[in-house]
């Protein structure tokens, strides 16, 4: 009943190095609470590009298809494009599995000082739905007279009513289970057709959610209160881009960009949904020993959260809180001296304590 076959993508650089480290604590985790994950590993990445001219082979989609979850590690490394990379493998997953929700915690851990002056233990705890499949990230448009002075680039962002409505009632609901509030992040005042249109929906669904408090902030402003008030937020709903770069921010603010998780999420369960760390490759560290598990191991308990499995993601978040506040172990993104093996060993070791005082 609990066994479930995750199709793994290690990816590139550090991906291959913190994937392991995060299996070993989900694995951990499924045996004490009787999951059992089946690891498909898939050599995709840009090192298979740079041999075959392709990030993923043509029947890759069909290939994933076949599983219950993904598992994906970094990509990208220098010498490939990085919009090869993206376009060749992550956005063709978002899209043909429908994973229209990408699904952004900005939490601040125990243990962990934000760069943020003055805010205290728990002071940073919302979530950021970014919609995933259109918006900005758009294949629309193209480039004309190229290598002439009359050379231009057309980039067209595409809004659908079934595609914004699809997110924010989403957000609404996760807003109506948590605090409550519903921020938007919209760019009325300067992008005159899309953002308007956006903001019209969020104030229909808005209507029909009344015991969800509803706002709206014009991007600019709302990333300046990322930074000077984020206890403000509970869940943002945002598009494509600016999702995304919010989410960067909301990693910086809770003190690494190394221990953000993300999840891509098909909500209806008709196609797999797909489990990533924020952060990137990170070549100039990779095979270095030094890269954090952490945000590769909490996109995993994610997973299991999405799987069902509450209990065992619980368990994992709370090893990674105590290894954080209790051990003083730490990569040196958060300003430790500890190696990925290190930091994956006491996450073990804290685990047991755990699912112990269950």
């Amino acid at each position: 009943m609990n066994r479930y076959r995750i199709a793994t993508i290690p990816g590139d650089g550090i991906g291959n190095e913190v994937v392991p480290a995060a299996q070993q604590v989900l694995e951990r985790a499924g045996s004490h609470f009787g999951i059992t994950l089946e690891w498909n590993e898939l050599e995709w990445s840009c090192e298979y590009y740079a041999r075959t001219g392709r990030m993923m082979p043509a029947n890759g989609l069909d290939t994933l298809a076949e599983h219950d979850q993904i598992f994906l590690g970094a990509v990208g490394y220098p010498g490939v494009p990085d919009h090869v990379s993206l376009w060749g493998l992550l956005i063709p997953i978002r899209r043909a599995f429908r994973q229209y929700v990408n699904l952004r915690p900005v939490t601040l851990l125990p243990g962990i000082d934000s760069p943020l002056r003055a805010v205290p233990e728990g002071g940073i705890d919302f979530v950021v739905v970014r919609e995933n499949n259109e918006g900005e990230y758009s294949e629309v448009g193209g480039r004309m007279y190229r290598g002439t002075p009359d050379e231009l680039a057309v980039q067209e962002a595409v809004f659908t009513r079934r595609g914004i409505e699809r997110v924010m009632r989403y957000a609404f609901d996760l807003a109506g289970r948590r605090a409550g509030r519903l921020a938007s992040a919209t760019k009325s005042n300067g992008i005159i057709h899309s953002m308007p249109f956006w903001d019209e929906i969020f104030r229909e669904l808005g209507s029909e959610h009344p015991g969800v408090e509803t706002s709206e902030y014009h991007i600019d402003a709302l990333a300046a209160l990322f930074v000077l008030d984020p206890a403000r937020f509970d869940v943002v709903v945002a598009s494509n881009l600016f999702g995304d770069i919010l989410t960067d921010l909301g990693a910086a603010i809770i003190g690494s960009i190394g221990i953000a998780p993300s999840a891509n999420l098909n909500p209806e369960g008709d196609f797999p949904s797909m489990f990533e760390p924020v952060h990137g490759s990170a070549p100039d560290i990779a095979g270095t020993g030094r890269a954090n598990p952490l945000g590769q191991v909490w996109a995993g308990a994610m997973m299991l959260e999405h799987l069902g499995h509450a209990d065992a993601a619980d368990a994992v978040m709370g090893a990674v809180s105590h290894v954080l506040a209790e051990t003083g172990v730490r990569t040196p993104d958060l300003g430790g001296t500890a190696s990925t093996s290190e930091v994956t060993d006491e996450l073990l070791t804290a685990l047991e304590t755990e699912v112990a005082d269950r």
